[in-house]
């Protein structure tokens, strides 16, 4: 965990200084920015191993400097904003965040996150981690997925999923002609329980989807069950 880096980006000092006796307290090493700008540069020049990211910031705005961080990187983000309206959560998801915390914010729940976004970005980067090897390959239609590389291939075209997205399509590719609620699949992939109706499952599909160009297919890849929930078929 020493060498875990995590970038703090928000221009209000308290918070930032806040983020930062709590990481450092859990033993990360933390990187602190005012600015997205700044951030943008800092994300080039160190290795970021996770980005808690403002929304509300001169210059550039979180969201944005988050479309920027996802066209290069594909380390977890998790957005701590003072918006707590579950249309700017959908918004926030959508730009290409991993999870989305509110201010003012429980710190052993942002912890938490913390942790179970860095243990699903090791746990899927076998450069970060050595892990064992083992015959994880899926192949179902025109999708293979290979656990050990992190890598998706539809129709043998590379797609490049954030470990959410990966987690979630593994988990029901895992399981073929199997329907998974939202609220299963929030609790398998992030590993907490739900406790209030949210959007985060759907907006992550959507955009799992809109990158398998699953919208454009005939054959869906990822099938919707009204009222019950996910499944993907043999």
């Amino acid at each position: 965990m020493k060498e875990t880096r995590i970038l703090v980006v928000d221009d209000e000092q308290e918070i930032a200084d806040l983020l930062e006796l709590y990481l450092i307290s859990d033993g990360y090493q933390v990187v602190k920015s005012s600015d997205a700008l700044e951030g943008l540069a800092i994300m080039e020049r160190e290795k970021i191993d996770l980005v808690l990211l403002d929304i509300m910031m001169p210059k550039m705005d979180g969201l944005e400097m988050c479309r920027r961080i996802r066209e290069k990187h594909n380390v977890p983000i998790i957005m701590v904003s003072a918006k707590t309206q579950e249309l700017d959560k959908i918004v926030g998801l959508t730009t290409g965040a991993d999870d989305y915390v509110t201010k003012p914010f429980n710190p052993l729940e942002l912890m938490a996150r913390v942790k179970s976004q860095l243990r699903r970005y090791r746990d899927l980067n076998p450069a970060n981690e050595k892990k064992e090897e083992e015959d994880s390959t899926i192949r179902l239609n025109h999708v293979t997925i290979i656990k050990e590389t992190h890598q998706v291939f539809v129709d043998g075209e590379s797609v490049k999923l954030t470990p959410i997205e990966f987690d979630i399509l593994y988990l029901l590719a895992s399981h073929p002609g199997r329907v998974f609620s939202t609220d299963e699949i929030f609790e398998k992939v992030w590993n907490e329980k739900v406790y209030e109706a949210n959007n985060t499952v759907m907006v992550h599909i959507r955009r799992l989807r809109g990158k398998m160009k699953d919208d454009t297919r005939t054959d869906k890849i990822i099938t919707t069950v009204w009222g019950v929930g996910y499944k993907i078929e043999q």
